[in-house]
């Protein structure tokens, strides 16, 4: 997926806005979680106290509850280039997955049972095509990428069967960063008249994404990945598209949804959609200078270190290294002044590598040396530098053991 120009004018080296916290290590972490906006918050809070009704009330405080989160669908709505009408608010990004995919799959199984997505999806995708491949009898084709973590829409068109009902492809990688080709798989989905679901959790508020455009029917937003709290989402649900509910009760959500709606956290989640399509295109050059500027400090410090993803298709925020000769998990543990993360899991206390990496080709040794810088709103010049000598550092004393 080609990222849309942005000006060239040059962006602002700090942050617009005065951080949240005012102590602690490093915060590289962004793709992990973010911290709430303060402007976030302050909008959100006239709804924990005085603005305190059912949006289902008719009375006045029901009013201003509901009037509060059909503004915020609007918000919602206009970052992602479709109708409020079209947005459904949910507990998070995995509840947003699991309810376009097994939404989907409950719903037009009469159709077909054959789903198509990709090897370095997340785990709210990847889990939920295996419960129903094992639980409910559907197929799952997954797709391998190519080194740099990309699919080739022409393998999704040739996966493409009489029963399939579903493709899901992540707009962006929580570990590389890399983009895939959304709007060219969206055409191919069209054309074969197959419903297309992206997990965009990543993406949303980082780079300009148009449903339209795209070409999907369904869209996962995760509300904590770009300054709102955690515990809200929302899913894009082109109008018309049939899903079955996962949640049963009360017609909420257009009812696809039930339960009382989380007014506080929603209108949180509407305001971080709007800053973030007022800082859209300055904060995304920004970050990709600062991005640019670690991995160059990096490099030339440590000889034979390796770019994870792909080198231009990417987050604008996120580079993924490997560092030679040393694991990724014991060179965040020698510098607990930066708060990072590594894409390997810990197994009975051996680290195990990324499948995600692995997935792209990696040997071992290689996957195991990686670790995720992921950079956000309140990250400066002079914490990339330092966190960049301190890496480099370290790496170095470790890999002379």
């Amino acid at each position: 997926m080609e990222q849309q120009p942005f000006s060239r004018r040059q962006p602002p080296a700090e942050p617009a806005a005065e951080r949240p916290w005012s102590e602690g290590p490093i915060y590289l972490d962004y793709n992990a979680t973010t911290p709430v906006d303060p402007a976030v918050l302050t909008a959100m809070e006239p709804y924990f106290t005085r603005h305190f009704g059912n949006p289902s009330s008719t009375h006045g405080y029901g009013r201003a509850a509901r009037e509060a989160v059909e503004k915020a669908r609007g918000q919602v709505a206009a970052l992602l280039g479709c109708a409020p009408e079209e947005v459904v608010f949910t507990g998070g990004g995995s509840e947003s997955d699991n309810l376009a995919i097994q939404g989907v799959a409950f719903a037009h199984r009469d159709r077909g049972r054959h789903i198509i997505t990709t090897a370095v999806e997340h785990p709210a995708v990847l889990q939920t095509c295996r419960y129903l491949a094992e639980r409910h009898g559907f197929e799952v084709t997954c797709l391998p990428v190519d080194a740099t973590g990309r699919v080739d829409p022409d393998d999704v068109a040739r996966a493409i069967r009489k029963d399939t009902i579903l493709i899901t492809v992540m707009t962006a990688n929580n570990e590389t960063g890399t983009l895939q080709p959304i709007r060219e798989i969206g055409a191919v989905a069209r054309r074969h008249g197959v419903l297309f679901h992206t997990d965009a959790a990543q993406a949303v508020g980082k780079i300009p994404l148009n449903v339209e455009d795209l070409q999907v029917d369904l869209l996962t937003v995760a509300g904590h990945k770009l300054y709102a709290p955690k515990g809200i989402g929302a899913l894009y649900v082109r109008r018309g598209v049939v899903l079955e509910p996962l949640i049963h009760g009360a017609g909420h959500e257009g009812g696809r949804r039930a339960g009382t709606e989380n007014v506080p956290y929603i209108v949180g989640l509407g305001a971080a959609c709007a800053l973030a399509g007022e800082k859209l295109g300055e904060e995304a050059d920004r970050l990709r200078r600062l991005r640019d500027r670690l991995h160059a400090a990096l490099r030339d410090r440590v000889e034979g270190l390796r770019l994870n993803g792909h080198p231009e298709e990417r987050l604008p925020n996120t580079l993924n290294v490997s560092f030679p000769g040393v694991a990724g998990y014991d060179l965040l543990a020698a510098v607990p002044a930066v708060a990072a993360s590594t894409g390997s899991a810990c197994h009975a206390g051996v680290p195990a590598p990324s499948p995600v990496l692995k997935a792209m080709g990696l040997p071992d040794e290689v996957a195991l040396g990686a670790v995720r810088l992921s950079l956000g709103r309140w990250t400066t010049e002079e914490e990339v530098d330092r966190a960049a000598a301190l890496l480099a550092e370290a790496a170095l004393r470790l890999s002379r053991r």
